[in-house]
């Protein structure tokens, strides 16, 4: 199966806040986005694909709500907690957390884990500690992703390495693998490969040779698990990463870059169809 995800980040601030969003305000943004591409996924029904959006928290009811019936859409979670509602413990005492048993009440099928932003907001906590332990962050994931499984939610778990990292790559994505994967049902998860050295403006960006390399590391290492690319499928990444066969597709973010940067449902899918025509 091929998986085409789309990560909205924090995409609903408005420009008038600093932010990226051009296409509708705050409280219609999440309907927007979903009315505005689900006639368009429609031509690839019956394709063995899937097609799931991440969504902050604040709009993730409403981007349900959106969808018609029979949609080929889903509506994954950014996150979830750790720690989880538990008959006859805890009845939800998680101020400001949010527990896997509302991401799957609300008719969530996915939840995206261990994105390098969440790795490096868990690692700014520990150094605020005094603490350096990558361990320790594929640990607090690890436990998410039970959490997220135990309600039935499929994971997307983000790996990858940054640039002080890329000499030993193999034992820093291993490790996180190894980890972060303990206990759980890979049945129900993709690996989504972020190499964190080549995001950004300047960078270099992964080639298909490295990608590839990852890729076929990870299936040999942990079985035959699904790997997409997670540092950005874009339109003019499309095709390279469509003829890496041990790639099963990719995350979207920002689909412009310049000018009016930000995401747009109209290249979001131009996005796919160049990705899977390729």
């Amino acid at each position: 199966m091929k998986h085409i995800y789309l990560n909205l980040k924090r995409f609903d601030v408005e420009t008038e806040y600093g932010g990226v969003n051009h296409l509708a305000p705050l409280n219609q943004w999440a309907e927007t986005i979903v009315q505005s591409v689900e006639d368009g996924l429609e031509e690839y029904r019956g394709k063995n694909v899937e097609f799931v959006q991440f969504y902050p928290e604040l709009h993730l009811l409403q981007a349900i709500q959106a969808r018609q019936s029979g949609s080929l859409l889903q509506v994954g979670s950014q996150g979830v907690f750790r720690e989880d509602v538990e008959k006859g413990k805890n009845f939800g005492a998680f101020t400001t957390n949010l527990p896997a048993a509302v991401v799957a009440d609300i008719g969530c099928s996915h939840v995206l884990i261990g994105h390098c932003e969440e790795r490096k907001d868990l690692r700014g906590i520990l150094k605020t500690a005094g603490a350096e332990d990558e361990e320790a962050i594929s640990k607090i994931l690890n436990k998410e992703i039970l959490a997220a499984q135990n309600r039935g939610l499929n994971v997307v778990y983000c790996i990858g390495e940054d640039i002080e990292e890329q000499a030993r790559w193999e034992e820093v994505l291993g490790n996180q693998i190894r980890v972060g994967l303990e206990g759980v049902d890979t049945s129900k998860v993709v690996i989504a490969y972020e190499p964190i050295w080549s995001i950004g403006p300047g960078r270099e960006p992964a080639g298909k040779e490295y990608i590839t390399k990852i890729a076929r590391f990870i299936k040999k290492e942990f079985g035959d698990i699904d790997v997409v690319y997670g540092g950005g499928l874009k339109a003019d990444n499309a095709a390279m990463l469509a003829s890496i066969e041990e790639i099963s597709g990719g995350l979207i973010a920002l689909t412009r870059f310049q000018g009016d940067i930000g995401f747009y449902p109209e290249e979001y899918l131009e996005i796919i169809r160049l990705y899977l025509q390729g």
